[in-house]
C-alpha cells in the first residue's frame, strides 16, 4: 500500500468511527401518550339533577367498540357544572389520568365543539385555568339556553398552542399540538 491508500484508509475508519459515536447519544426523552380508555363528562344543575356524558373503550384501539352514551335530555333554561374525569381502565388498578392533566395544565386544553345544530343552544364557559391564567376545561359551566338536538364533540389536545386566535374562547382550529382523545356525544336539551 502507498501513502495516499493508507491515508484514505484512516479517513474513512475516522469517519466511521465518529459517526456512529455521535449517533450512540441516548435520544431525548419522549411524553409517552397516556391511553386514555374512559372519558366521563358529568353535569350537574343548581337543582341537584345530574346528566353523564360517558366514553369507554376499556380494551383501547381496536378490539370491541367502544361505549358512547348519555344518560338523559338536559333541560333548557338550566345551567350546570361540568367536571371531566378521564382513566386508563386497561390496567388495575386504573389509573386517574385526570390527576396527570392537572399536574400538565400548560401543556393540555379540552375544547368543547357543539354542532352547529345545537351550538345556538348552548354557552360552555372554562372554570378553570393552567399556571399561566390561559383555560384547561376539567371545570365548565354549561348553559342550556333553548332546546334542541345535536352533538358535542370533546377534545383533549397536548401542547396547544394557547395563544393563537380564539384558542382562549375554546375554539380548537388554531390550537394545533396532538389531540390525545376526541369523542362525539348526540344529545338533546328538553323543555
Amino acid at each position: 500500500m502507498n501513502f495516499k491508500s493508507i491515508s484514505y484508509l484512516v479517513l474513512i475508519i475516522f469517519i466511521n468511527v465518529f459517526s456512529q459515536l455521535s449517533c450512540s447519544k441516548d435520544p431525548a426523552p419522549v411524553n409517552e401518550e397516556e391511553l386514555i380508555t374512559t372519558l366521563t363528562y358529568t353535569l350537574t344543575s343548581d337543582q341537584g339533577e345530574s346528566v353523564v356524558f360517558n366514553f369507554s373503550d376499556k380494551d383501547g384501539d381496536g378490539g370491541q367498540s367502544p361505549q358512547i352514551g348519555v344518560s338523559g335530555p338536559l333541560k333548557k333554561g338550566r345551567t350546570y357544572k361540568g367536571t371531566l374525569v378521564l382513566l386508563n381502565e386497561s390496567v388495575n388498578p386504573a389509573k386517574d389520568i385526570t390527576a396527570e392533566i392537572l399536574a400538565e395544565a400548560k401543556e393540555h386544553q379540552f375544547f368543547f365543539d357543539p354542532s352547529a345544530a345545537i351550538k345556538p343552544s348552548v354557552s360552555i364557559k372554562y372554570d378553570d385555568s393552567d399556571g399561566e391564567g390561559n383555560p384547561l376545561g376539567v371545570k365548565t359551566t354549561f348553559e342550556c339556553l333553548s332546546s334542541g338536538s345535536g352533538t358535542l364533540t370533546i377534545i383533549l389536545r397536548h401542547e396547544p398552542d394557547k395563544k393563537a386566535q380564539g384558542v382562549r374562547e375554546g375554539n380548537p382550529a388554531n390550537a394545533g399540538g396532538e389531540t390525545d382523545i376526541q369523542v362525539t356525544f348526540s344529545f338533546e336539551i328538553k323543555e
